[in-house]
């Protein structure tokens, strides 16, 4: 009798009504999370689709794949042992760009054939991809955190450039794109950011106030501020690029919130997780008011959320776990 419930949940798992959490609406947000079928597989980095599709890579079992939300059904493409696949995005053609972060290439997967085209980087100090974001014209912008670089993809012809960050350790880590189509990164191993010119290349570096600070994301908002996560002091910051004007914010959880995945949406609100709290908790700012709108448990605790995205059409930020679900905000 044991093994026949286990047969069968497994076959739930694997074809759909996977088991899901959902968490009591606040006033700001309801939460909803999907485990996935694969065990400890680091899930993470999640991207809507145009077909609703929402893609995500598997760090720990090297794979890239996607949930349907309304079933609940996984479907799921190996990309080999070692690829360690860190981040991915989707174009508007259906094809899944991820960082093969282990294995120091960018690889474009066509879903309707499997067939999956690797671009190697032209370097071999540029060892590991980590996050990818498209520009306007559909090329691909991503960091390169121990390799101390950033690059970008033309998708078109495949050709590579790298820009090498001038402080030693920078890690380039999270990495938005700004209205004029100019790159904007942070250096978690520093208290900067990174700023570069994409008609020149040229790229520069800006202090924050604080020399204990450790940005790990940002995001930029419609009225082109520059909004960060302090990893290491537990604060949420603004930068305004035209007045040079710093402004810092405690993030509820204190100095030990461990604030990470981050994301915006159209209203120009702030949303990210304080992953050194337990359970984690999903965080809502408003810079209008300058207040705190939301202040949500991850039912399934979360253990470290990584990185986070807004799908606009449907108001929702998806997100994936270290406790293996794929998560799911909706916003009001």
């Amino acid at each position: 009798m044991h093994l026949i419930l286990l047969l069968a949940l497994s076959l739930l798992l694997l074809f759909g009504d996977s088991p899901v959490i959902t968490t009591a609406a606040d006033d700001a947000v309801e939460l909803k999370e999907w485990l996935v079928p694969w065990e400890n597989s680091r899930p993470r980095d999640p991207f809507v689709a145009n077909d609703g599709k929402v893609w995500f890579v598997g760090q720990r079992s090297h794979y890239v794949a996607y949930l349907e939300p309304e079933t609940g059904k996984f479907t799921r493409f190996d990309l080999g042992d070692g690829a360690g696949p860190h981040n991915l995005i989707v174009s508007d053609d259906g094809m899944v760009w991820y960082a093969g972060n282990s294995q120091a290439h960018i690889g474009k997967l066509d879903p309707a054939t499997g067939k999956i085209t690797k671009y190697p980087m032209p370097d071999p100090a540029a060892r590991d991809p980590h996050t990818l974001v498209f520009n306007s014209e559909g090329d691909i912008w991503f960091t390169m955190q121990r390799s101390n670089m950033i690059g970008k993809l033309e998708t078109k012809t495949g050709k590579v450039h790298l820009i090498t960050v001038p402080t030693q350790r920078g890690l380039p880590y999270g990495i938005k794109i700004d209205a004029q189509d100019n790159p904007w990164v942070v250096l978690f191993g520093t208290n900067k950011f990174a700023a570069i010119d994409a008609k020149t290349m040229k790229l520069k570096e800006i202090e924050l106030p604080r020399a204990d600070a450790r940005p790990r994301r940002l995001e930029i908002t419609p009225d082109g501020m520059i909004y960060y996560v302090d990893y290491a002091k537990g604060m949420l910051g603004q930068y305004n690029p035209k007045t040079k004007i710093f402004k810092e914010w405690a993030s509820p959880g204190g100095e030990g919130a461990r604030a990470y995945g981050m994301a915006s949406d159209d209203k120009g609100r702030i949303w990210y997780v304080e992953s050194g709290i337990r359970p984690n908790m999903f965080v809502g700012f408003d810079p209008e008011t300058e207040k705190f709108i939301s202040n949500t448990a991850i039912e399934s605790g979360g253990g470290t959320v990584r990185h986070m995205y807004y799908h606009q059409p449907k108001q929702e930020i998806w997100f994936g776990t270290d406790t293996n679900y794929i998560g799911r905000a909706k916003i009001k």
